[in-house]
């Protein structure tokens, strides 16, 4: 009987694309492994998943953070279906391991490996856990973790720090990236539901960027509530520009890039330093706990990073420094091999055999 793992969690990329990673270190030494991703609807994983050939399985369940009034009585509500749809599913297939990579799902399903006896690995991706992995980890064989920092919230004899889990197309960089286009080219991701802030800001930058513009080529994620307006901006202003609601093949596009402005979630920042690129980073100001400011903040540190805060972001800002960058390629590269320094290239690898010390052999 072959092994069987199942990866919950998923909501937002940054949650859903490590735990793809995962899945496909796990394949390529187990050709025979089943791995069943466990997620909603709503999420994004409904969308991707089935692009990259995995099986999904859905159950109703919604966040309790950040959530007030009806929306959050209902997420009460949902949570004891959640769990009993997480011990059925567990109950009948009964996997070898769970893997909980964050996300709404990632509760019920630990929580029903827990009762079951389900060996159980999390994964947490940012500087400060949220209120669900902490608790996770108390119940948890292993915890894996990004950053060092993180170490204090989880019973020390259960963290490995292991960085966070990326695709094989993002491990296998010698050096910081060099951009293959002739152009300097400007990456924009405001995360897989897109960014305002950074929209609006990108397209006031251009009246300033109008005289350089021939020497430029912007690559854009809008998500889709703005894609029709940021793709117009660029066509009124005359700019080269790939504007698009979401971008799938995104190691390609990183590779062009010269400069990236982006959020920074935990699994954008593993893939920009992996390859090297330097990042000017605008963290999503309603992250619980703030962890996309310490996470950026981590970056900057270490001269790998500029950070701008949400509310300080604008276009005049945004347009000097691309300018700046187009003038001192010399301080962009340096900012490059420091991203690249603080990449975690074997980070899939070293969950990926956490995994296999937590499986049972197969009956």
């Amino acid at each position: 009987m072959a092994n069987s793992v199942v990866i919950a969690g998923g909501g937002t990329g940054g949650h859903l694309y490590p735990g793809i990673a995962l899945a496909k270190a796990l394949m390529k030494h187990d050709a025979d492994i089943q791995i069943t991703f466990v997620g909603t609807l709503q999420g994004i994983e409904s969308r991707v998943l089935p692009r990259e050939g995995f099986r999904l399985k859905t159950i109703l369940s919604g966040g309790l953070l950040g959530k007030k009034g009806i929306g959050r009585l209902i997420n009460w509500l949902k949570l004891p279906v959640s769990i009993l749809q997480s011990m059925g599913y567990l109950l009948m297939n009964r996997p070898q391991l769970v893997v909980g990579v964050g996300g709404y799902v990632s509760g019920p399903m630990a929580l029903s490996a827990w009762a079951l006896r389900i060996p159980m690995l999390i994964h947490e991706q940012n500087t400060v856990p949220g209120a669900t992995n902490r608790w996770l980890g108390k119940i948890a064989n292993k915890v894996a973790i990004t950053f060092e920092m993180s170490k204090k919230y989880f019973p020390a004899h259960k963290v490995v720090e292991t960085g966070n889990m990326i695709r094989e197309e993002f491990t296998e960089a010698k050096a910081a990236n060099v951009p293959v286009s002739e152009k300097f080219t400007v990456l924009v991701l405001g995360g897989s539901q897109g960014a305002q802030s950074i929209n609006r800001a990108v397209l006031a930058a251009l009246d300033t960027l109008t005289p350089v513009k021939d020497r430029l080529h912007i690559i854009h994620q809008t998500g889709q509530s703005d894609e029709a307006e940021v793709r117009a901006g660029y066509e009124h202003k005359g700019f080269s520009a790939d504007a698009r609601a979401f971008i799938y093949d995104m190691a390609d596009q990183y590779c062009k890039a010269s400069l990236i402005i982006c959020r920074s979630g935990a699994t954008t920042l593993a893939e920009v330093t992996a390859l090297g690129i330097p990042s000017v980073l605008v963290p999503f100001p309603f992250a619980a706990h703030n962890h996309q400011e310490h996470n950026a903040r981590a970056l900057e540190s270490n001269g790998a990073a500029q950070v701008i805060l949400d509310k300080d972001v604008t276009g005049k800002q945004l347009a000097g420094i691309i300018l700046d960058g187009m003038e001192h390629p010399e301080a962009l590269r340096e900012m490059a091999d420091k991203s690249f320094q603080m990449g975690r290239r074997d980070a899939t690898e070293r969950v990926r055999q956490l995994c296999m010390e937590l499986m049972p052999s197969p009956h």
